[in-house]
């Protein structure tokens, strides 16, 4: 993690969103959150690729080690306070994304406010080819609410990986660059919002976040660590 005062950086250093990655990003979202002087906070990826999502050795691990599945439910749970987390903050959340954002890592971006890819990078969630319902951490409601029912059921159900192109039609992505202007692209967003009234900004992610709520007749988030444990458990019997 990199911090310059207004903007907080954060670079991924694992290709997947395994326990002690999703530990260190509610470490991170906790303090953003208590610092009001954090405007921005960008995610991207450390490696090769952004995120190829969580970590199916740990979970088949996680399992064995708990036939209950309570050590499952535990990580789900804390992969549904990282989507969240992002989604309340008052700073600007930005995907910066490269190379692959697979599954779970398609969900951490598109739980950031403004996303920018890669004009290489791919996307894709594998879910049900791997035998997992696609309900990690509350992604299912976030896609359905960022890019509608219809886009998010073609790419559960078909797994299909698509282009950063088809990405930007879907709405998953907001904006795509050549890779060497990644960069540029994520500061021609900072520097307009950094002019902008702390307030004002604060207030319209506010806005938007309780317009989006009222959207669903329930939030089923909570019951999702459940759904991958009981789904894992049966697979291994």
């Amino acid at each position: 993690m990199s911090d310059r005062g207004s903007v907080v950086r954060i670079h991924l250093t694992r290709d997947a969103l395994d326990a002690q990655t999703l530990r260190d990003l509610l470490a991170v979202i906790a303090a953003v959150r208590d610092t009001s002087c954090v405007r921005i906070l960008v995610i991207a990826g450390g490696t090769d690729d952004f995120c190829l999502g969580g970590d199916r050795e740990e979970l088949d691990r996680l399992i064995v080690q708990d036939p209950s599945g309570a050590e499952i439910r535990s990580l789900g749970e804390c992969a549904r306070l990282v989507f969240s987390g992002l989604a309340e903050l008052d700073a600007v959340t930005v995907a910066r994304v490269h190379g692959r954002a697979v599954g779970a890592g398609l969900a951490l971006a598109v739980a950031c406010d403004l996303r920018v890819g890669a004009h290489d990078s791919l996307y894709r969630l594998p879910e049900v080819a791997l035998g997992l319902p696609g309900t990690w951490g509350g992604a299912a409601a976030r896609l359905i609410s960022e890019i509608g029912p219809a886009a998010t059921r073609e790419l559960l159900l078909t797994g299909r990986s698509v282009d950063a192109e088809t990405a930007l039609r879907m709405a998953v992505l907001h904006r795509v660059t050549p890779t060497a202007e990644l960069d540029e692209a994520v500061s021609q967003w900072i520097r307009p919002l950094l002019r902008r009234p702390a307030s004002a900004v604060r207030t319209t992610k506010r806005v938007l976040a309780a317009y989006e709520a009222s959207a669903r007749m329930a939030d089923l988030t909570r019951l999702e660590g459940h759904l991958i444990a009981a789904e894992i458990g049966l697979s291994k019997r």
